[in-house]
């Protein structure tokens, strides 16, 4: 929605029950609240209670998710705020809006949403028919939030730019997760700058698991550090020393690109104490003219680590090669697609949803 033209705005009891507007609607279970308690102390991510089934978001040891959601919505008020709701939107008048999901999907970002309903005002009253995860279809109405209408408004676009984008990488990581089983789809940090822990939060929601949060969580040895190093050899010994001299432990990964590195990180893991856990077979699904893929060397390459490591397929990973990926018996498969090019999924936040619905369904978007 773009300002507020399309709103049709209405004096509302306080504690009014849900728009009856719904005739059109597949049927929905009986809204429940949840609940989201912030957290006061540490990086500001917050925390779930424990009544709440939302998946929670990964740790990270200086990100405050809280900032975030306050920078996003100073961006949006700047100096003034908003001189359209300002205008014309009397101070007190308290209103229902509904969101409607425009297209199907899994939907992500309902923690989240509160978090920033809470920012904007406290008094507003958040209730869902759905939690982070579920499948959301087309035309369905799966929340409301009541309470004065010109907070609402003002939080309606932030939160709908987190619901949708977060509902978009949960939609696509779900898919390419259950055609990728028994393998798990991880995402790397291909991410929006500033966004990065909310769209690995997505990727939890929709099934996904988490690759490293960052450069400081996981020691991973990548082409450019093979080639400074001299090698694959060198790269993992530098890695093992330095570990031990800082009497540190964390997971190492090594990315490999030929048969003869992964041969090379065998035979040194042969040799020597290490800990190394996973190795990284890059761009070893081909690509064919006739828009299929050949998987046999990654599979060889499986074949030779024969468990002795946890493997991870990178490159040219798809919705529609990664049932083939994850064939090969490869542990994990890494797609950065499911962050850094994702398609939002539609979703609107609507106070006459009669209208709404009406024009949804003229656009084919209800």
């Amino acid at each position: 929605m773009h300002g507020t033209s399309s709103l049709s705005l209405t004096r509302l009891p306080k504690f009014s029950r849900l728009s009856t507007h719904q005739s059109h609607l597949p049927s929905l279970p009986p809204l429940h609240r949840r609940v989201v308690a912030m957290s006061v102390t540490g990086t500001g991510i917050p925390s779930i209670s424990k009544q709440s089934t939302a998946v929670k978001p990964p740790s990270h040891p200086t990100y405050d998710l809280k900032a975030v959601v306050a920078l996003a919505l100073a961006e949006d008020a700047g100096d003034r705020g908003d001189v359209t709701c300002l205008a014309m939107v009397p101070a007190e008048m308290e209103v229902e809006a509904h969101f409607i999901a425009k297209e199907d999907g899994i939907v992500a970002g309902i923690a989240l949403a509160e978090m920033i309903f809470g920012e904007v005002d406290p008094l507003l009253r958040v209730v869902w028919s759905v939690k982070d995860g579920d499948y959301i279809r087309k035309g369905t109405q799966f929340g409301k939030v009541s309470g004065r209408a010109h907070k609402i408004v003002v939080a309606e676009r932030v939160v709908l730019n987190f619901m949708q984008r977060m509902s978009g990488i949960a939609t696509l990581t779900k898919a390419m997760a259950d055609a990728a089983s028994p393998a798990c789809m991880l995402e790397t940090r291909k991410t929006a700058p500033g966004l990065r822990l909310v769209d690995k939060w997505a990727v939890l929601i929709g099934g996904g698991k988490n690759h490293r949060m960052g450069l400081f969580d996981m020691m991973m040895i990548k082409d450019n550090h093979i080639s400074i190093a001299g090698g694959v050899t060198n790269a993992l010994k530098a890695a093992d020393q330095y570990l031990e001299q800082n009497d540190l432990q964390m997971e190492v990964e090594v990315e490999t690109r030929t048969l003869e590195e992964v041969k090379e990180v065998l035979l040194y893991s042969s040799q020597q104490k290490t800990s190394l856990t996973r190795i990284m077979l890059d761009n070893m699904v081909v690509p064919l003219s006739n828009g299929d893929v050949d998987v046999s060397m990654l599979k060889e390459a499986v074949e030779l680590i024969n468990g002795r490591f946890d493997t991870e397929a990178s490159g040219n990973v798809t919705l529609e090669t990664v049932k083939q990926i994850g064939g090969t018996g490869v542990t994990y498969i890494s797609s950065g697609a499911l962050t850094h090019s994702v398609k939002a999924l539609d979703i609107s936040l609507k106070i006459d949803t009669e209208l709404a619905l009406r024009v949804g369904r003229r656009t084919k978007r209800a």
